[in-house]
């Protein structure tokens, strides 16, 4: 039994009844009412060398030690950022084999991010870290706040887009959910970690302000706005140093600009040095394979760069206690906001809530991207025959991917949902049309499913045809999957097309049935040769178990789409700016030439239009935007201008707009994008009515990042707002200035 499982109930109890020196001491550090700092620092004068070293690193594959002389528990870590990963053996990463580690999968951090909406990312957190805390573990490694710099990166599922503003205001609602469980939300991955290939030993070579203005914002709001009490430096290097003990990351910006007061926790791995990992900023250690260590190999945690080899440095004169004091000051923090916080509550795992969470956060997250002529909403009550075509529609999703994959005690998958939904009202047909991946199985979790498939590609596509000219409608789910060279860990993708020659299946298809829908199952954009031809598309990202349920709720009208795009679709790769002047996936060094110039930014710099914007989404019903209105045009320092404009659902159903506010300055002394994304607001709209969208600029919006100051500056001058539904949808202008 885990020594943090029995030790709620055991402490609790010393509280009331304290009698002895250890129990007075536990009693004074499960006393809420004492100043955290005090509770920290009397424990840290009470430990001795080798417990302060042993509460910094592993003591099992998710675990580190406690002080258990002083009634501090263990630490335990769960992978996340999607759902709760199931138990492994205490040195091993194959499965425990436990039967009550199934969790709810909630939507893939794409989805999330695709809502624009903070309330949903509030919703989520919360659920999620119910679960955690109903798992007695006390920090999820999650969420990830990576910048999306090419559709290429198989971990961009993780993410949330390509625009630090979004990203920002999306990471803080949930860190402050998952942590008002008492578990700690570990943000990741600090930073630049943009791509999968060399993800060890790759070099990023960026610029100052590209690194303040484009990778930055998220982690900092992170730290600033959602207070996050952990963080998780990330595998690649920058300045040469890897991510895990980074001077100029860890101990300059997160630690010193920052204020961070929280733990540093590496990433499985992560770390390369003893003396780099004591003074460059790293407080805990995780999955190292020092001295022989590898992934199998049992007990040898005390080999650990900080574990006996820091400790023999400190005894040897070598280093000073300064750094392990901090160290373990910020580990002690960490375990007295988790482990020992006796007001945390006792969290729930696969409830009602939960479920009808991931169903309403996957429902608004899907994006509508195209609709001619209306096919969708599907009416159930006009078709006799529903074809539903592609591996997408029964391939769960859940399983696979890296780290973030899950073992889930039930996942809908698209086929399930609609046929489900549709009942008796219509016959549900399905043809495979292409095959993919056929396994089903990661880290010891199986998805039980037989996908195997005797057919040749051209029987598959002819069958599928055949079906598809009978049918009333015929929904297409193809995209990606899980599988290395798609969306997932430790490999990026090997292709920007559709795998598995799904464009013939699609472009078949659109010949045979002009009431086509293609439903695009991705964490990344990908190219659409036959978008011309296809009258309906719908993103539908990675939704977890709720998957067929949210899906068809969207697809039947039930629910209205109201996602918009967290990032750019490009036509194709030499569009983005990572492929087009930068580097992608370089050597040793990655350069990123392109510097601020990300996503929309490259596009409106380029003149370039995207397959579909950043922003982008559409919905079952229509709105107007009136002209909106300034307070004034011009600003003093220090001062602010207020843009309102009203909004109205024009249409005949309840929806959301998101109306998004952009600043482009019109003279600057460096670079600058056409614009900025500096604000949105969604609105949610009876059929009628109205509302109002308000945007505050203040002179922080103004800015940009002087690295040769290294200052964020706002000059003086013209700058131009506008008022947009997406980054190529520019509904109105307004001209003002800074005095």
């Amino acid at each position: 039994m885990k020594f943090n499982h029995i030790f709620s109930f055991a402490l609790l109890l010393a509280v009331g009844c304290a009698s002895g020196p250890k129990e007075s001491i536990v009693a004074k550090y499960l006393d809420q009412r004492q100043p955290l700092e005090e509770r920290v620092e009397d424990a840290l004068q009470r430990m001795t060398l080798r417990e302060k070293i042993d509460i910094i690193h592993a003591q099992s594959k998710f675990s580190s030690a406690g002080v258990e002389r002083l009634g501090i528990p263990e630490l335990w870590c769960t992978d996340g950022p999607h759902g709760i990963r199931p138990e492994v053996l205490w040195d091993e990463w194959d499965q425990a084999k436990w039967t009550s580690d199934s969790c709810t999968a909630f939507p893939a951090l794409t989805c999330l991010a695709a809502t624009w909406n903070p309330q949903m990312s509030a919703t989520y957190g919360k659920a999620i870290g119910e679960e955690a805390r109903y798992r007695e573990k006390d920090v999820l490694l999650g969420p990830g706040v990576n910048i999306y710099r090419t559709p290429m990166n198989g971990r961009n599922f993780e993410y949330m887009g390509e625009d630090p503003m979004l990203a920002s205001k999306m990471v803080v609602p949930y860190i402050k959910g998952v942590q008002s469980n008492g578990v700690a939300a570990c943000v990741k991955h600090f930073a630049l970690n943009n791509q999968e290939i060399e993800r060890h030993g790759v070099n990023v070579v960026v610029d100052d302000r590209a690194l303040y203005e484009i990778y930055l914002p998220a982690f900092k709001a992170a730290v600033q706005e959602g207070g996050a009490w952990a963080i998780m430096p990330a595998y690649n290097r920058y300045k040469g140093q890897h991510c895990c003990h980074n001077q100029y990351l860890l101990n300059d910006i997160l630690k010193g600009e920052w204020g961070f007061d929280g733990a540093t926790i590496s990433d499985w791995g992560g770390v390369h040095d003893t003396k780099e990992a004591a003074l460059h900023g790293l407080d805990m250690e995780f999955g190292s394979w020092t001295n022989g260590l590898n992934w199998g190999a049992k007990n040898a945690y005390d080999m650990y760069h900080l574990a006996l080899p820091y400790m023999k440095m400190i005894e040897s004169g070598e280093l000073t206690t300064k750094e392990l004091d901090d160290k373990v000051r910020r580990v002690l923090r960490l375990n007295f906001r988790t482990a020992m916080n006796t007001s945390k509550p006792f969290g729930s795992m696969n409830t009602e809530e939960h479920l009808e969470a991931a169903r309403t956060i996957a429902g608004e997250g899907v994006v509508l991207l195209k609709n001619e002529g209306n096919v969708l909403p599907i009416n159930v009550e006009k078709c006799k025959t529903i074809l539903v075509v592609g591996e997408n529609a029964i391939k769960m999703m859940t399983v696979g991917g890296g780290s973030s994959s899950l073992k889930v005690r039930k996942e809908y998958t698209p086929l399930e949902g609609i046929a489900n939904y549709v009942g008796d009202k219509a016959k549900v047909e399905f043809q495979r049309g292409y095959v993919g991946d056929t396994t089903g199985e990661y880290n010891g979790v199986k998805s039980g499913q037989d996908l195997s498939e005797n057919r040749s590609a051209e029987q598959l596509i002819a069958d599928a045809v055949a079906a598809a000219r009978k049918a009333d409608a015929v929904i297409f789910f193809g995209g990606l999957n899980k599988k290395e060279g798609q969306d997932c860990e430790g490999v990026d993708r090997s292709e920007y097309a559709l795998p598995y020659g799904q464009n013939k299946v699609i472009e078949a298809l659109a010949e045979a049935n002009k009431n086509l829908v293609v439903v695009n199952i991705s964490g990344n954009a990908v190219a659409m040769p036959w978008v011309d031809r296809v009258p309906s598309i719908m993103q539908g990202w990675y939704l977890g178990s709720e998957a067929g349920n949210a899906l068809a709720r969207v697809i039947f009208g039930e629910v209205n789409p109201s996602g918009h795009l967290p990032f750019t679709f490009p036509v194709e790769l030499a569009d983005n700016s990572a492929h087009s002047v930068g580097e992608w996936p370089g050597g040793r060094d990655v350069r990123y030439t392109e510097g601020i110039f990300v996503g929309y930014r490259w596009a409106d710099k380029e003149q370039i239009k995207a397959l579909f914007p950043f922003g982008h989404g559409l919905s079952y019903t229509s709105f107007a935007i009136d002209e909106p209105t300034i307070s004034k045009h011009s600003m003093k320092a220090g001062g602010k201008i207020t843009i309102k404009c009203e909004v109205r659902n024009t249409g005949k159903r309840e929806g959301a707009e998101v109306v998004q506010l952009y600043i482009g300055d019109k003279v600057s002394s460096l670079p600058r994008p056409v614009k900025e994304l500096k604000g949105f607001q969604k609105l949610h709209l009876a059929a009628g009515q109205s509302g109002t969208a308000e945007f505050t600029i203040t002179e922080d919006d103004l800015k940009f990042f002087d690295d040769k100051q290294h200052a964020w500056i706002a000059e003086k001058g013209d700058f131009t707002a506008y008022i947009a539904t997406s980054a190529e949808d520019i509904l109105y202008t307004l001209d003002f200035s800074l005095k």
